[in-house]
């Protein structure tokens, strides 16, 4: 990825990093100041949410399995003279920060590669501190389950079953599919109850607006006309422990 500098991987502009705030919190989620925040950047290097961060005022960590990624926010950070801690590692093992370290988790669109999110949002929930936030993105269920070309009659079918076991099945490179990649197909309850039974309270969830009127049929925002292709969850951390609160399991209706 970071040979390809896709999009994902291209550095924050000069005008971004002019007005951070606005770039990573559209929705206004954070707040008017950030300055002083712990902010761990998870699953997030490529140096653009770094950078973004630590203009914003922030102390920045973050967190990747590539160490080519993390060379690009090392070059930024060096480059715009921001301190930037970064660490190799998955996104479900961070038992080298201490309980409670971050005010604030970062997570964009990830969790499709890893089998199953639990241990994720497991190791999330530790390293938040109470009433801390945890802003993710994933990719929507629907999203994965459906054709990535058109019909016949201009809409989009579902291809893949929702209860599945194993990787989706090989696809082009696209906006929408990471060609090299395994990516596995995560339930709304896996996302979202997930999220809760880790310890967090979601506050508001958000499908980014991707679609265009008119967009040429078969395209990214085609497409994203029929199904929204993300969803950013904003959850605060409970101060009660997920261990106090009932499981799927045990929820009778």
């Amino acid at each position: 990825m970071a040979r390809q500098r896709v999009a994902l991987a291209t550095p924050a502009s000069d005008a971004e990093v002019r007005t951070p705030l606005a770039v990573v919190d559209p929705a206004g989620w954070l707040g008017d100041d950030i300055r002083g925040w712990r902010v761990l950047c998870l699953a997030a290097a490529g140096g653009r949410h770094s950078a973004l961060y630590a203009a914003a005022g922030a102390t920045v960590t973050v967190v990747d399995a590539s160490s080519e990624m993390l060379d690009l926010d090392r070059t930024v950070a060096r480059q715009r003279g921001f301190d930037v801690r970064l660490v190799q590692t998955s996104m479900d093992d961070l038992a080298m920060f201490a309980p409670g370290e971050f005010d604030l988790v970062v997570h964009p669109v990830s969790t499709c590669y890893v089998p199953d999110v639990r241990p994720v949002f497991r190791a999330v929930a530790r390293v938040t501190r109470p009433d801390g936030l945890y802003v993710s993105q994933h990719k929507s269920p629907a999203s994965l389950q459906a054709s990535l070309t058109p019909a016949v009659d201009g809409g989009y079918a579902l291809v893949e079953p929702y209860y599945r076991e194993g990787p989706l099945p090989a696809a082009p490179a696209s906006r929408l599919r990471e060609h090299g990649t395994l990516e596995f197909l995560h339930r709304w309850e896996e996302l979202l109850g997930g999220v809760c039974r880790a310890g967090f309270a979601i506050e508001d969830v958000l499908e980014p607006l991707h679609a265009q009127p008119d967009a040429p049929r078969g395209s990214f925002a085609h497409r994203a006309r029929y199904v929204a292709p993300y969803l950013r969850i904003k959850a605060r951390r409970r101060r009660r422990a997920a261990a106090d609160c009932p499981s799927e399991q045990a929820i009778l209706l």
